[in-house]
C-alpha cells in the first residue's frame, strides 16, 4: 500500500556524538554530501560490485537483494554513510557487527566451483574500491567536476582510513587516479559477466525497487526519474563492463543524459531540505546519519578519531581479527551444507535497520 512521505525537518535531527573519522573539513564529506553520491554514485557501486564471481554468488545465494531489495539497500546506504558521516562510537559498531553479517556469505561458487567468503580481504576490497572510486566518478561527471590533485590525494587517504572498518588492508588502498585505475585493470580478468551477474546489473539498474510504494498520482514521475537514474548510471560505466553486464545504452544518450543531469543535482543542491527529502525517499535509515553533516549541526564533541583510537576507546578488534569463532562455524555449516545462523544479522537490525 502507499505510504506517506515523511519530510525530515531540522529539529528532529539530532547531533552526531562526534565527527566520526573525518569531519567538516575532509574531502570525503564535500564528495559524499553531494547529492550524486547517494543516487548514481552508489547505484553505480552496487551494480558494478556483481561482476566479482563471490560476491554475486554470494548476493545470490542470499537472495536479499530479490526478496527485500529496499531494505538491503537502506541497510548498505546506511553503513556506507555512517563511514563517511557517522559518529566513531556507532561507526565503530556497525562495522564489527557487519563482520557478522558477512560471516553467513559463504560457500561455493556455482561457475569455478572455489569456495568464496565474504569477509575475504580481496573481496572487501573490492567493494570499498567500487564504492569510493564510483562516488568520486559521479560527483566529478554530474556534479562540481574534478578535484584537484591535492585534494583527490587527500580524497584516497581517507579512502583508506575507510579500509581500516573492513576486513581488507589499508596498505592495498590506492592513493592515486593512476593506481585506482591500475588496481581495475588487474581485476578486470578475473570479473565475470556471468548470468545471475547479469541478472543482478540488471535488477539493481531498476531504482523502482528501491522506492516505497508511491501514491498513484506520483508514481509516473517516480517512473521517470528511476529511468535518467538508470541512464545516468549507465553513461559512467565503462563499455567493458557494459559489455559484460550485457547492458546497452547509445553514445548519444551518454551524452544527452549529463548535461540533464548536471543541472538537476544542482538544483537539489541549492536546497538541503530537498536533499534530505529525496534522502528519506531513497533510504529513510540514512537520514539520521547523515542529517547532520547535511544541515551543519555540530556535535556533541568537536572531535575526530582513528580508526585505531576508537578501536582503543571502545575496545573493538580489528574487522580482519574479529569473531574468528563465529566465522569458522558459519563456514563449517555453509560448506557442510547447513544453512548458516542469522545471529549476526538479527544483531545488526538495531543498527543497521530492519532486514523485513
Amino acid at each position: 500500500m502507499p505510504v506517506p512521505i515523511v519530510i525530515p525537518k531540522r529539529k528532529d535531527i539530532r547531533p552526531a556524538e562526534d565527527y566520526g573519522f573525518f569531519g567538516p573539513d575532509s574531502v570525503t564529506w564535500r564528495v559524499w554530501s553531494y547529492p550524486t553520491s547517494l543516487t548514481v554514485g552508489f547505484q553505480r557501486a552496487v551494480v558494478v560490485e556483481e561482476l566479482d564471481p563471490g560476491l554475486v554468488a554470494s548476493v545470490t545465494d542470499t537472495q536479499g537483494i530479490y526478496q527485500r531489495p529496499r531494505t538491503r539497500y537502506d541497510r548498505t546506504l546506511r553503513y556506507f554513510a555512517m563511514v563517511a558521516f557517522g559518529d566513531s562510537r556507532s561507526t565503530m559498531k556497525a562495522a564489527d557487527v557487519l563482520v557478522k553479517v558477512h560471516s553467513v556469505g559463504v560457500g561455493t561458487e556455482p561457475y569455478s566451483g572455489r569456495p568464496y567468503d565474504a569477509n575475504d580481504p580481496a573481496s572487501q576490497l573490492w567493494i570499498l574500491l567500487t564504492a569510493w572510486h564510483s562516488v568520486l566518478y559521479a560527483y566529478e561527471r554530474y556534479g562540481p567536476g574534478r578535484l584537484s590533485a591535492e585534494d583527490e590525494a587527500r580524497y584516497w587517504e581517507e579512502c583508506a582510513v575507510a579500509a581500516e572498518l573492513q576486513t581488507c588492508d589499508p596498505a592495498d588502498v590506492p592513493r592515486t587516479r593512476e593506481g585506482v585505475r591500475a588496481y581495475f585493470e588487474r581485476m578486470r580478468p578475473h570479473l565475470v559477466g556471468s548470468e545471475i551477474a547479469r541478472t543482478a546489473m540488471n535488477h539493481l539498474l531498476r531504482a523502482e525497487v528501491m522506492l516505497p510504494p508511491m501514491p498513484w498520482p506520483l508514481r509516473p514521475g517516480a517512473r521517470f526519474l528511476t529511468m535518467l537514474l538508470r541512464k545516468a548510471t549507465l553513461a559512467t560505466m565503462p563499455r567493458w563492463m557494459r559489455e559484460m553486464g550485457g547492458l546497452r545504452q547509445s553514445r548519444l544518450t551518454d551524452a544527452l543524459i549529463r548535461p540533464i543531469s548536471r543541472f538537476n543535482f544542482a538544483l537539489i543542491h541549492l536546497s538541503r531540505r530537498a536533499e534530505l527529502l529525496a534522502l528519506g525517499i531513497i533510504s529513510p535509515s540514512t537520514v539520521p546519519v547523515a542529517g547532520p553533516a547535511l544541515l551543519g549541526i555540530p556535535p556533541e564533541r568537536p572531535e575526530t578519531l582513528t580508526p585505531a583510537q576508537a578501536r582503543e576507546r571502545y575496545g573493538y578488534a580489528r574487522p580482519a581479527d574479529a569473531h574468528p569463532e563465529l566465522r569458522a562455524r558459519q563456514r563449517q555449516r555453509a560448506l557442510g551444507g547447513q544453512r548458516p545462523t542469522d545471529e549476526g544479522i538479527v544483531e545488526s537490525e538495531p543498527i543497521l535497520g530492519t532486514t523485513a
